[in-house]
Parts: C-alpha cells; sequence; structure tokens
C-alpha cells in the first residue's frame, strides 16, 4: 500500500527548517539544497512545494507572521484600548530568544522584498492589517483616557504608524547587536503609549 503523504504538514516541516535556517545562519544559506538536508529529506524534494528560493522565502515570512500574529490573538484576546496595545507590541518586541529569530527572519525578508513585487504585496498586506490593529485599539485607548488629551490634531493612523516604526525598529537594532536587547524596551513602549495616548 502506498504511503500516504501529508503535504500539509510536509510543507510546514519545510518552512520550520528554513526559519531555522535563516535564523541561524542566513537568508543566503536557506538554499533549496541545505533546506532539503535540514528536514531530511532528498535534494530535489522541496520543489513540488516550494519551485523556487522566493516561494520558499515567502512562504517562511507568512509562517512567522502568522506564528505572531498567533501569540497576539491569544494575548489580546478580552482586551482593548490600551491593555491590547501594550499586549500587542509586547508580542513583536524582539525582548527573547524566539522574538528576535522571528526578526532575524523577517528582515532579510524586507531586504529580498524591496526587489521583488509579490513579496513585497504579502508584507504591505501584513503591515496593513497590523496599521488597522493599531488604529482601532489607539482610538479606543484614546477615548478611555478623555479623547487623548495633549496629542493635538494627529490622527489614530499616524501614531499607528509612529508606533509600527518604534517596534520594527527595535528589531532591527536588536538583530543588529546580534542578541535581545538589555535596554528597557518595555518602559520605552510605555512612554511612547503614555504620549500617542494623551497620558497626563
Amino acid at each position: 500500500m502506498p504511503k500516504v503523504v501529508d503535504h500539509d504538514a510536509r510543507r510546514t516541516h519545510l518552512v520550520e527548517a528554513t526559519w531555522r535556517i535563516i535564523a541561524r545562519r542566513g537568508l543566503e544559506r536557506a538554499t533549496l539544497r541545505e533546506v532539503a538536508t535540514a528536514a531530511g529529506f532528498a535534494n530535489g524534494a522541496l520543489k513540488p512545494y516550494f519551485p523556487t528560493k522566493s516561494h520558499l522565502v515567502e512562504a517562511t515570512y507568512r509562517y512567522v507572521f502568522a506564528r505572531t500574529n498567533e501569540r497576539v490573538a491569544a494575548t489580546t484576546r478580552g482586551l482593548d484600548g490600551l491593555d491590547a496595545l501594550r499586549a500587542f507590541a509586547l508580542e513583536v518586541l524582539p525582548l527573547d530568544e524566539e522574538r528576535l529569530d522571528e526578526a532575524r527572519v523577517v528582515i532579510p525578508f524586507w531586504q529580498s522584498a524591496v526587489h521583488d513585487e509579490a513579496q513585497a504585496r504579502v508584507n504591505a498586506t501584513a503591515m496593513e492589517q497590523w496599521r488597522g490593529w493599531i488604529a482601532g485599539w489607539l482610538t479606543v485607548a484614546r477615548a478611555d483616557r478623555g479623547g487623548g488629551q495633549g496629542v493635538g490634531a494627529r490622527d489614530a493612523a499616524t501614531d499607528a504608524e509612529a508606533l509600527l516604526n518604534f517596534l520594527l525598529g527595535a528589531q532591527i537594532s536588536a538583530v543588529l547587536a546580534g542578541s535581545a536587547p538589555t535596554t528597557p524596551l518595555p518602559e520605552q513602549l510605555d512612554a511612547l503609549l503614555d504620549a500617542l495616548t494623551g497620558s497626563d
């Protein structure tokens, strides 16, 4: 009887192997041959799932983004406003090795996306989702604090971009430093959230 192959499970296994290689050795080392070897398959086994390295890199980015979103969904369940904003941001910030590894994957993906329109669209869609979440929670947080006195005429979309830039910048800094930051990122986050929500 022929062996039944779970193609979804194999695809995920290959993406997880790619994620580990990129996080530990860099995007350049994540060749189809290297990934097949790391995943325990013969060379060429990736072709039915990922015809090119670009397809594999894109799938790996989607996987990492989905992992982050799963944690966000769990930590923000039942929350709104400032509490949800803070919980979301803490899942993105590179505060431990797992989140730092995620940053090590997404940063080279951004570089690749500069010259790949399909990858650029994937990233744009992902970031637009985050901007929407941030702006929604920020609007609620300002209402909870009496309308966000002190934030002037800035709209939620503008300040959502500011928070997103802080989070992505923290990822870049941590990856360049080679380790999770020793600087007090949660305290920096709280100061920024206070400024964005009009805290006294």
